[in-house]
């Protein structure tokens, strides 16, 4: 069964000490950790909590940082696509 047969749509935002928690319209929380996310990593916490649902659930956007997310690359696990590329170990 593939679980990205409907839009994921988020409604709520939170932050722990390492972690963003995405909660979803279904019930459905997800954690990702900050360092996928260097940009909120590295925001103050007011920066982190100012954010908007975009979408109808689809996207979040934090104006102040000049980040934009997918919920469904959330989902898929993709992170920043700015970083750079790993190196093989």
């Amino acid at each position: 069964m593939n679980i990205l047969m409907f839009e994921p749509c988020a409604k709520k935002v939170t932050f722990a000490a390492d972690n963003m928690w995405v909660e979803f319209t279904d019930g459905r929380q997800l954690g990702v950790p900050l360092t996928y996310l260097p940009r909120l990593l590295n925001a103050a916490q007011r920066q982190r909590d100012n954010y908007t649902i975009s979408g109808g659930g689809t996207g979040l956007h934090w104006d102040d940082l000049d980040e934009d997310i997918s919920v469904k690359s959330l989902l898929l696990g993709i992170g920043d696509r700015m970083l750079p590329a790993r190196k093989a170990s």
